[in-house]
């Protein structure tokens, strides 16, 4: 039976991915999961497809008193209450208008110096406002086994897609014939949906952000565009909020 086997969030939008045991789903996702994003000079998102070395920040997020501190490769931390903000901003996530507010001070001068241009971190007004589209995303462990299998590789390792939840017990990409279906993961219920279109962010290493396995490439060989786009794993909706913890089964319901 499929189980879940790895749960990865991390607070700022395309910074170094967390693995922990377990996780609370709401309808918005994980209150520790993409609060933050970040946005250039001009106002547009700026993510790890611009900037790849943001996969090497570690970033840690308290959501019960609003607490955020990013830990750089050179050991410097950047600190302090997410609460305090500057302007009112609403950024264009691929069609979708997210409202969230600029974090001024440390945050700039520290991220700006780190990919060495200017951009400013932003608090996304509601919980799970930095997702791409959906709140959750899943895929099996299979799938990315039968990639590396394509590849000639013994582990393309799955964190390169930067999933919520990864499930083991699968027959490869089964997770495509689930679209519309109700999943019980733990002691949530969820929708699944769409599957998820990729970018050039799954060809690089995860967590050095260098380039690497051209996924894509291997992708395009044996998998069917969706509207045009190479997909790999599927979108999924929070039905039922509840616990998930790495080890627990996933059934459809």
């Amino acid at each position: 039976m499929p189980n879940v086997a790895r749960l990865s969030i991390t607070p700022v939008k395309g910074t170094a991915l967390q693995h922990p045991a377990e996780v609370h789903l709401d309808s918005f996702g994980v209150a520790e999961n993409r609060r933050f994003f970040l946005i250039d000079s001009d106002g547009r998102l700026f993510t790890s497809a611009n900037a790849p070395e943001l996969m090497q920040v570690h970033a840690d997020y308290r959501p019960d008193d609003e607490y955020l501190s990013m830990t750089f490769p050179d050991g410097s931390v950047a600190e302090g209450s997410a609460i305090s903000v500057g302007d009112t901003v609403e950024v264009d996530f691929w069609g979708r208008p997210t409202p969230g507010l600029v974090l001024s001070g440390t945050w700039t001068l520290a991220l700006s110096g780190f990919v060495g241009r200017s951009v400013r971190l932003v608090r996304a007004e509601h919980f799970g406002g930095g997702s791409d589209e959906s709140p959750l995303t899943l895929m099996s462990t299979a799938s990315v086994e039968e990639l590396s299998r394509r590849a000639g590789l013994d582990d393309a390792d799955g964190r390169r897609f930067r999933m919520l939840i990864e499930l083991g017990g699968c027959e490869p990409h089964e997770e495509d014939s689930w679209e519309g279906k109700l999943l019980r993961v733990g002691e949530s219920l969820v929708r699944v949906g769409t599957p998820v279109p990729r970018c050039l962010v799954v060809n690089k290493d995860p967590d050095t952000g260098d380039r690497g396995l051209n996924a894509l490439r291997v992708i395009a060989q044996y998998r069917d565009r969706r509207e045009g786009a190479l997909v790999f794993g599927v979108y999924g909706e929070v039905e039922e909020p509840g616990l998930v913890r790495v080890g627990d089964t996933a059934e459809l319901a």
